[in-house]
């Protein structure tokens, strides 16, 4: 379940009114939540890097690791890398297995054939072990270097199907409009489309724990600062109730 977006720029439309800081456009709104949103995923492997130093005798370390990757594994996916014949090496992929258009993060795991796993290697080993015959990759055993957002595989001979595992970028957040007859904004709760549904929106894709953190965040970006939690979930609480008065 993801952090609903209208829940969001509404709780954060009633604090900035309570606190008489004026009023935020849904195009400053989307612009802001993309960003924190950004900067809260980016933590997580900060956080994970930090995790990874404790002992492992910790008690808790299972469950702090758990709880990190959790946050982390809607992002992961894969996909198809395109090979290039002028120059010998393989793109990565920029749609992932549903055919959805994505950026990537972090590099995992590169697989050739959809079972082997192949090596990587740094440039100075990549060439090195070619020179051996004992050491040179073989079909069985690939190796790949990472350069420059390419893949450059061996054996040469491998020219398809290779595919990598990869933690995508979060979408842009979006909270999407039509124009009432008053000029008021009004919420379009439909799947964004570029072409097909311009107006829909695009939901927050962070763990459902980090709403109240999304909600202070977009509000120190506009110069506030909330120390306490409960002023938000307070703040989302009326909103909702706000919300549900003006359908009825």
């Amino acid at each position: 379940m993801a952090i609903n977006v209208n829940a969001v720029y509404r709780t954060v439309l009633s604090i900035l009114n309570k606190e008489q800081r004026g009023y935020m456009t849904p195009d400053e709104f989307n612009k802001t939540a993309t960003q924190v949103q950004l900067d809260i995923f980016e933590k997580y492997f900060d956080d994970l890097n930090q995790q990874m130093r404790v002992p492992q005798t910790d008690t808790d370390y299972a469950d702090r690791q758990m709880n990190i990757d959790e946050k982390i594994a809607i992002f992961k996916t894969f996909g198809d890398c395109a090979y290039q014949a002028p120059g010998g090496y393989f793109t990565l992929p920029t749609v992932d297995f549903l055919g959805n258009t994505v950026e990537l993060y972090r590099l995992g795991s590169v697989v050739y054939n959809d079972e082997v796993e192949m090596q990587r290697l740094d440039r100075n080993d990549f060439y090195y072990v070619e020179k051996s015959g004992l050491t040179r990759a073989s079909l069985q055993f690939p190796n790949y270097l990472y350069e420059n957002e390419f893949l450059f595989v061996r054996p040469t001979a491998i020219t398809s199907r290779v595919t990598a595992n990869y933690v995508r970028k979060p979408l842009d957040v979006r909270w999407g409009y039509t124009v009432g007859p008053q000029g008021q904004y009004l919420y379009d709760s439909t799947a964004y489309e570029p072409t097909l549904n311009p107006t829909g929106s695009t939901q927050f894709e962070l763990h459902p724990s980090e709403q109240s953190e999304v909600v202070i965040k977009i509000l120190m970006y506009a110069g506030i600062i909330i120390r306490d939690p409960q002023i938000v979930q307070a703040a989302a609480q009326e909103a909702a109730m706000n919300e549900q008065n003006e359908k009825l």
